[in-house]
């Protein structure tokens, strides 16, 4: 028998052999895998614990009304108001009936109330754009607590949604795509073939392949949200603008923290931006209807900014976004100083190494 023919006759396994189910299950479970096994879960019960928390049971948390009435009127009104079990509503006295309805106009308050002095038939002004489970709740507040008084009342919605917002949802949804959009790009960047750990040079060019990738991704979804569907027509450059602002802010701040934290900094944006964001936002449930944790965060926050900004540019005139623009100014801003700053230190490390 010749050599070939020996080699030909040995079995294809027996001169490797299996290492074992052992021997395989110890290289494959390592602490790593692990620990982002584990974070994943962690991200996923927290996914959980923030909706069900947020959502399960929306409760009327001081909805800001103005009260137009007499002035011998007004002020017993108002505390009656103020009064009622649970703080429902937060009401102020307004001047007259047009300041009270302007008052809603500029977001100052989510329903003017206005009181005949002369009858028996109230009005209750609301704006059903700016969240219509608000105007829901303030009109069951405002029919119960007529009809204890034997009076009546009737609703007038002065500001609803476009026929093709159905019910002033696209807001929330368009800002929505437009963070995760922004986080997803600054990972698949840092994830790319080819890639290297982010450097100062690596860092500026990221950053400067987002602005046109957040121009563009603005100037798409204000065509997809006004030519498209109609549903947020007539403010398409304001939409295109405030679009591009939204993804910077995102995908800025991704890019930091994935640059200071690595595969962890993943894990807090999904945590910042998706488990926390979202549902504080107040796209489903306006901040009045929320409970006091999610209330409080969610116009610190890329999404809750960015959908009150699309929400009261759309319709209210501009009126009440300032603050949101500071915030997606400050993590578009502040964003691209922390990830050239953490490449820096990043680079630093590595030398002192």
């Amino acid at each position: 028998m010749s050599p070939t023919d020996s080699a030909a006759d040995t079995p294809v396994g027996s001169a490797a052999k299996s290492p074992g189910f052992a021997a395989e299950f110890k290289d494959a479970v390592t602490l790593r895998a692990f620990g982002l096994v584990l974070g994943g879960l962690l991200v996923q019960l927290a996914f959980v614990v923030s909706y069900v928390g947020a959502f399960h049971s929306p409760t009327p948390h001081r909805i800001p009304v103005a009260v137009a009435a007499p002035q011998q009127a007004s002020a017993k009104i108002v505390d009656r108001l103020n009064a009622l079990d649970g703080n429902p509503v937060e009401a102020t006295a307004a001047a007259s009936a047009a300041a009270a309805r302007q008052s809603v106009l500029t977001r100052e308050a989510d329903a003017a109330f206005l009181f005949d002095a002369t009858g028996t038939k109230d009005t209750l002004l609301v704006a059903s754009a700016g969240g219509p489970s608000v105007s829901q709740t303030a009109t069951q507040i405002a029919q119960k607590i007529e009809a204890a008084q034997k009076r009546q009342i009737t609703v007038t919605d002065i500001r609803s949604p476009n026929s093709g917002d159905g019910r002033g949802m696209t807001s929330f949804y368009l800002v929505l795509g437009w963070v995760i959009g922004g986080y997803l790009t600054a990972t698949i960047m840092g994830m790319a073939a080819g890639s290297r750990p982010a450097n100062r040079h690596r860092t500026l060019i990221r950053l400067a392949v987002l602005v046109p990738y957040a121009i563009v991704s603005g100037l798409a979804g204000a065509v997809i949200v006004g030519p498209v569907f109609d549903a947020l027509g007539g403010h398409f450059w304001a939409l295109t603008g405030i679009g591009t602002l939204v993804v910077l802010a995102s995908a800025t701040t991704a890019l930091a923290l994935q640059t200071l934290l690595g595969l962890l900094g993943t894990g807090v944006v999904v945590l910042l931006f998706v488990v926390l964001g979202n549902p504080s936002s107040g796209g489903v449930y306006p901040a009045p209807l929320l409970p006091s944790f999610w209330s409080a965060i969610g116009q610190a926050l890329p999404p809750g900014a960015g959908t009150t900004l699309v929400r009261n540019t759309v319709y209210f005139a501009g009126n009440a976004t300032t603050s949101a623009l500071w915030v997606l100014g400050a993590y578009a801003a502040g964003g691209a100083l922390l990830a050239w700053a953490a490449s820096w230190w990043r680079e630093r490390r590595t030398a002192a190494a």
